[in-house]
């Protein structure tokens, strides 16, 4: 149920102490409040509130510090009160106060997890998943592509996960990933706005088509490079052999030399051209990430190292690379492949992160149980994990719990546009293995974000859900859709940290 508006309640009768009240708030048992909120600067004092389906913060005091807010003033019980919207101009002024709102960079040596939050609704749920675990929250972590199929934009974004840090008092730390940018622009655009993370998607730099030419192909494309560069790679890498710091070697023959080569060589030159023009140029800490996994065929060692080498040895400061890896990381569900040679090829790419100083990152991690503690065990708690889809489908259970007709709408619209969803993603579910709709009683339809068809499904058309509108322009589903996550957000906080937290048990990153 929506909260009441009752926060005002717990101002002291008499007298003008921020200290008192304070303590009011800390042991309050008010709904509408949020205790964890509850911070003080000077002699001002500031937390949060939900007022029926709207969270506003509030700011008590006289000083400098509470003519930095908008909002409406008020005076409760003798209180000065300015009651503020958590619009971006009132967050970019508390961040000014609180440093620890501000996103940065992780570094190397701790274990990070993206939380793609594609509702503005899961961070505060993120938030208490990791509270007590060794992991780095990346709680604003999107797509251009998600933006654009979510409405959203990076500003937005980081509004949602710098309140949600508030919110929960959360100053341990926390990243923004502007993911998967392929557009010099947008790397620009989110080092503006303050993002710490930047995943460089290189798949439109990289020849995927290589594998399939003939010899005859590749030596004539190979011919066209300029001799320099050719007579650069040959000269470091073609017959010999690199010892990691593990023992492990890497050697690189004649055979699959000019195809590694034609793959890649465009990807290093375009992921140099951002780093020293865009992202060197910030000159702060940045979180770089280079993906190159948005390929057809599996990364192998000698790409790995070449990549990593090439990187490092032009100067480029990596944080994360992004290997494709055997087998299949499809959207929201386990991993499809034999683990055992999972587990043979991921132990040689986190050596290789390890062996150059960076993280292994694993793209399309939602979900992968079957596979996360070969990745705890090989990375030893150095690894960044992305996840996304995974974090919608909890939303999409709670309304499956709490409003059932909702769901099972949704569920139909789902179904009718899966042609069109499957434009945006790569999933190989069958239609025929989701469960008839019609069969299901309502307590039985949560559990089906637990069927792996049902959840791509639902995972796949999570754009065309939120944007659909009737012929009026009304939004069909997702004014509800919000509606519900926020009427029930404890239960929602409830389902993500149970999800959340089961794959960072499995990663190894338990609650301390």
């Amino acid at each position: 149920m929506a909260t009441s508006n009752c926060w005002q309640a717990v101002f002291p009768q008499t007298g003008k102490s921020n200290a008192r009240l304070q303590t009011e708030l800390m042991k309050a048992t008010v709904q509408s409040i949020y205790p964890k909120s509850v911070q003080t600067k000077d002699d001002s004092l500031f937390f949060m509130v939900k007022e029926g389906l709207t969270k506003k913060l509030i700011v008590v005091g006289s000083s400098d510090l509470f003519s930095k807010f908008s909002g409406t003033i008020e005076e409760i019980n003798q209180y000065q009160v300015k009651i503020c919207p958590l619009t971006t101009e009132n967050r970019k002024a508390l961040q000014s106060i609180f440093k620890w709102m501000v996103p940065r960079a992780c570094g190397t040596n701790q274990a990070s997890i993206g939380l793609g939050d594609r509702l503005g609704l899961a961070s505060s749920g993120h938030i208490s998943t990791v509270r007590n675990r060794n992991v780095m929250p990346i709680l604003a972590q999107q797509s251009i592509r998600e933006l654009n199929l979510t409405g959203r934009d990076y500003t937005k974004v980081l509004d949602a996960a710098a309140w949600a840090v508030f919110q929960e008092g959360y100053t341990l730390g926390y990243g923004a990933d502007g993911d998967h940018l392929k557009e010099p622009s947008d790397v620009k655009m989110s080092l503006d706005l303050g993002f710490s993370m930047i995943t460089l998607d290189c798949s439109e730099h990289i020849d995927d088509s290589i594998s399939t030419l003939s010899d005859k192909e590749v030596n004539a494309k190979y011919e066209k490079l300029s001799p320099d560069v050719r007579q650069k790679f040959e000269a470091k890498y073609l017959n010999k052999e690199f010892t990691l710091n593990t023992g492990s070697k890497i050697k690189f023959e004649q055979a699959g030399f000019r195809q590694m080569i034609l793959v890649y060589v465009h990807a290093l030159d375009f992921a140099e051209d951002v780093f020293k023009n865009i992202i060197a140029p910030a000159q702060r800490e940045i979180d770089f990430e280079v993906s190159i996994d948005e390929v057809a065929t599996p990364t192998t060692p000698q790409d790995h190292f070449f990549v990593a080498n090439e990187l490092i040895n032009c100067g480029i400061k990596v944080y994360s690379i992004a290997p494709r890896f055997v087998g299949e990381f499809q959207k929201g569900i386990d991993y499809i492949g034999d683990p055992a040679r999972f587990e043979a090829d991921f132990q040689i790419h986190a050596e290789i992160a390890d062996h150059f100083g960076y993280k292994v990152s694993i793209h399309s991690g939602s979900d992968k149980f079957g596979v996360f503690p070969i990745i705890g065990k090989y990375t030893k708690g150095r690894f960044h994990v992305k996840t996304a889809g995974t974090n919608w489908l909890e939303a999409v259970r709670v309304i499956a719990e709490t409003n059932p007709q909702l769901y099972r709408k949704i569920h139909q619209f789902a179904l009718d546009n899966l042609d069109e969803a499957r434009k945006y993603y790569y999933v190989t579910f069958k239609e025929s293995d989701i469960p008839d709709l019609a069969s299901l009683s309502d307590s039985q339809l949560p559990d089906l974000m637990n069927q792996p068809a049902a959840r791509q499904a639902l995972h796949i058309t999570y754009g065309l859900i939120l944007q659909a509108k009737d012929q009026n322009g009304k939004y069909i589903f997702k004014d509800e859709f919000y509606h519900e996550l926020i009427d029930n957000e404890e239960l929602y906080t409830n389902r993500l940290r149970s999800h959340i937290g089961k794959h960072l048990d499995l990663l190894n990153i338990k609650e301390q």
